[in-house]
């Protein structure tokens, strides 16, 4: 009972991510590939970075595209995100 209290109120440990991949260096940009388990498929997703005037900026992309593999959405991550970059540069910052 107090195993089921824990999981239904947060409590306990993350199970940890295994297959984290390593972030891809793209123009003075930093793209770290993390597809999101969606069911029994993998959403496109990735956190772009770049350092702009010593403050790290950030930007999460989220795609509504869907993939069975997890190693293929997380090359397919990589593409969006350059993509992204390639057309809007330092705007996707906000």
């Amino acid at each position: 009972m107090a195993g089921f209290l824990s999981r239904l109120f947060g409590g306990g440990a993350a199970s940890p991510q295994t297959n984290v991949a390593k972030p891809v260096e793209y123009n003075g940009y930093m793209i770290y590939p993390e597809p999101m388990r969606d069911g029994s498929k993998w959403r496109i997703a990735a956190r772009i970075e770049r350092v702009v005037d010593g403050d790290v900026r950030s930007h999460h992309l989220i795609r509504a595209d869907t993939l069975a593999d997890e190693q293929e959405a997380r090359d397919a991550s990589a593409a969006k995100a350059r993509t992204m970059i390639d057309q809007q540069g330092d705007g996707i910052f906000g």
